[in-house]
């Protein structure tokens, strides 16, 4: 453990200067096989999320309010895995697991940035989708340029906001005992544990913004479904049922996948916390969730992969023209 001696008063105290993630296992050979398996989760991550990003950048056919938002959801799941599993692999190789102390910390602002402005764009993605089904013909001047803009704005605004809020108090804390996180990144609740200092402040104030943040969010996505469902079940055709609901369906289960596994990590009584449960948790929301993402809305979205279609015979006509 590298510690950095540092004099207050008549007392020598030892502050830490790095932390050691444990990871998911201190099996070597299981180590290495992890590295495989995350390291080509990464590599799915990257294509994926790319790939809806290029195609909704380059078939003019998706410029609308839905893709637009898709685009910058993406665009956090990129960077929401970033932030967590590239160290996670260098430290599944490395013998000695270690972060510095700044660095756990960006991490941390980082993690949560993502994860909250992930969950604010879900709410605007699910406005688009009432203001689309329940107010069709006015849909074009209630989600124009200048509203998407604002909304995704509004996302990232409150995600820093959000992250700022719980990572700059971390700042004032003392470290200067065991430095060993459980976990396999910086994520504050394990984080918090290992201060020398009292946390109360900070646990209250992580558990009132998750409160406030997943009861606003929520509330958002609850009440468009039900004025959605609503609108869709006065529909008299099964075919036009059919066809609003399937523009909703992968929303949904984006918004199923993201909710269940983060709540349950944040807000689920002490009795049943276990490392392996909160590991097991985190990957999902912040490995698992990126990577099914653009499978989810590839599989399930007609339009999107009539527009890959297109991109792959352009792309074969200007390769035999060129022959």
């Amino acid at each position: 453990m590298k510690l950095a001696d540092q004099s207050l008063g008549m007392e020598n105290q030892t502050t830490v200067t790095e932390f050691i993630l444990l990871g998911l296992s201190s099996d070597p050979q299981l180590q290495m096989l992890l590295f495989f398996v995350f390291l080509v989760i990464y590599l799915i991550i990257l294509a994926g999320n790319m790939v809806i990003m290029f195609v909704i950048r380059a078939d003019s056919h998706l410029h609308t309010p839905m893709y637009f938002f898709l685009f910058h959801l993406s665009f956090v799941d990129l960077c929401y895995s970033s932030a967590v599993v590239p160290k996670m692999l260098v430290n599944l190789l490395a013998r000695h697991k270690t972060i510095s102390v700044n660095a756990c910390f960006t991490q941390t602002f980082f993690i949560f940035l993502s994860a909250s402005c992930e969950a604010f764009m879900l709410s605007a993605m699910a406005y688009d989708r009432y203001a689309a089904i329940c107010d069709p013909l006015h849909y074009a001047g209630t989600m124009n340029k200048s509203v998407c803009r604002q909304l995704v704005g509004g996302s990232w605004t409150m995600g820093l906001m959000y992250s700022l809020v719980n990572t700059v108090p971390v700042l004032n804390l003392n470290f200067c005992g065991p430095n060993e996180i459980g976990h396999f990144s910086c994520e504050l609740p394990p984080l918090l544990t290992l201060s020398c200092t009292e946390t109360l402040v900070n646990k209250i104030t992580l558990l009132s913004s998750i409160a406030v943040l997943a009861v606003i969010n929520i509330l958002l996505v609850l009440v468009s479904y039900i004025q959605i469902i609503s609108t869709i079940l006065r529909i008299r055709s099964a075919e036009g049922r059919h066809k609003a609901f399937s523009t909703c369906s992968s929303h949904l289960i984006v918004v199923g996948l993201l909710y269940t596994t983060a709540l349950f990590q944040y807000m689920k009584p002490s009795s049943i916390s276990s490392v392996i449960l909160d590991q097991v948790a985190s990957i999902q929301y912040s490995i698992f969730t990126p990577m099914l993402n653009p499978i989810i809305y590839c599989l399930k979205n007609k339009e999107v992969k009539i527009a890959l279609g297109r991109i792959l015979k352009k792309t074969k006509k200007s390769k035999s023209q060129l022959m």
